[in-house]
């Protein structure tokens, strides 16, 4: 899971500048946004499950759970109870689908 963590940590710092941008921040914003993107997808490429689709949807989980971490940590937002519970039902669904027994 360490993976899908970096992995989110570069999405949302990507996607967070571009949204940075967009609200009249200088367009070099767009520079670190286009590397941080482009790490997060190399990275998720790197995930172990055989399949995509089950990769991506664990990933959903962490992302989920990572950005209600941005909101703490760097928005400096307290998230409530709704984000929190939000976030660790995600964290259990992406540990089932990544850990489920398979036949």
């Amino acid at each position: 899971m360490p993976l899908y963590v970096l992995a989110a940590v570069l999405e949302i710092a990507g996607c967070f500048a571009v949204w940075s941008w967009w609200r009249g921040a200088s367009i070099v914003w767009l520079i670190p946004a286009a590397i941080a993107l482009a790490g997060f997808a190399y990275l998720l490429a790197l995930a172990p499950p055989t399949h995509a689709g089950r990769s991506y949807a664990a990933y959903g989980g962490v992302y989920i759970a990572a950005s209600v971490a941005w909101l703490a940590l760097i928005e400096r937002t307290r998230p409530d109870w709704a984000d929190l519970a939000g976030a660790g039902l995600a964290l259990a669904g992406a540990a089932l689908i990544l850990w489920a027994p398979r036949g």
